[in-house]
């Protein structure tokens, strides 16, 4: 397989083929990310794709999804990724799924009829780091839409068919706007009602915006305990129809995995434990991104 840069994938495609068909990010210009830093965004070669799948028809009979790598791959020119797409249908027919990340940009660069088209080709599942539901936020870190873009991209892959995973961020709008970002996020979660949201807890990276604003004092990285509030706040204001709501990733102080709305009380009461102290958290050397 090619590899290239950085490759990122979502904890729950660990077992997936991952296919590399980008480099890089079509936006990269979120403050706080620093994954794809100097690489210029590109769709990568049909030949190499092509290679690629091949040497996973030979190599991956094991794995049943696909996962296209990079950042954005939901990007590529609706022609060009059903062609990649059928050649993973053809080449790889005991492959159940195909996921891939998206953005507000690439959902509305495609019409509905096309994001049906992918989904009746294979693509079951599209990534999107939502971060906030808080417009001010949104615009501080850069995300490039506003919550009602996300609202109605989030609607309309959904309504395609194809399921949707929701990143947060708990503590990226800092100490001031903390409570609004939670109540906010809990606002546009409930109107795009995702099958999955993942929270993440924010990891300063040396060399963001972010983390220059952190150095210079412009931004308050808020302590474990108020990112425990935040959470509390988010979920309390979160109505799922039935949505798995994960805060299990290697970043996060307290792990949790909820099924809402049926575990909604149990969840916040168990938040509620772990800020009396009744449940440990997480030490600070085994978070990781």
């Amino acid at each position: 397989m090619h590899y290239e840069g950085n490759i990122i994938r979502p904890p729950s495609e660990a077992n997936s083929i991952l296919l590399q068909v980008t480099v890089g990010c079509s936006r990269n210009k979120c403050t706080f990310c620093g994954t794809y830093k100097g690489e210029r965004f590109r769709i990568k070669p049909d030949a190499v794709i092509k290679e690629d799948i091949a040497f996973a028809a030979q190599y991956c009979r094991r794995q049943r999804r696909v996962f296209l790598c990079d950042g954005d791959a939901l990007i590529i020119p609706q022609k060009r990724l059903l062609k990649i797409l059928g050649e993973i249908e053809k080449n790889l027919p005991w492959v159940t799924r195909v996921g891939l990340y998206a953005n507000a940009k690439s959902i509305k660069m495609k019409s509905l009829e096309e994001l049906k088209e992918i989904n009746a080709h294979g693509v079951g599942i599209a990534y999107m780091g939502l971060e906030t539901g808080d417009d001010a936020t949104l615009k501080k870190i850069n995300k490039g839409a506003n919550s009602n873009d996300m609202i109605e991209m989030g609607k309309k892959i959904r309504a395609a068919g194809i399921k949707l995973s929701l990143t947060v961020l708990l503590a990226i709008a800092g100490r001031e706007r903390s409570q609004i970002h939670a109540r906010e996020t809990g606002r546009v979660l409930s109107a795009i009602d995702p099958e999955y949201v993942g929270a993440l807890s924010l990891m300063l990276i040396p060399g963001t915006p972010l983390f220059q604003d952190f150095e210079s004092g412009k931004f308050t990285l808020i302590e474990p305990e108020e990112m425990l509030h935040e959470l509390r706040t988010m979920i309390a204001h979160t109505n799922l129809s039935r949505g798995l709501f994960h805060a299990n990733h290697a970043s996060n102080y307290l792990p949790l995995k909820a099924r809402l709305p049926r575990d909604k009380e149990a969840t916040l009461k168990m938040i509620d434990d772990a800020l009396a102290g009744k449940l440990e958290l997480k030490p600070e050397f085994l978070r990781a991104l």
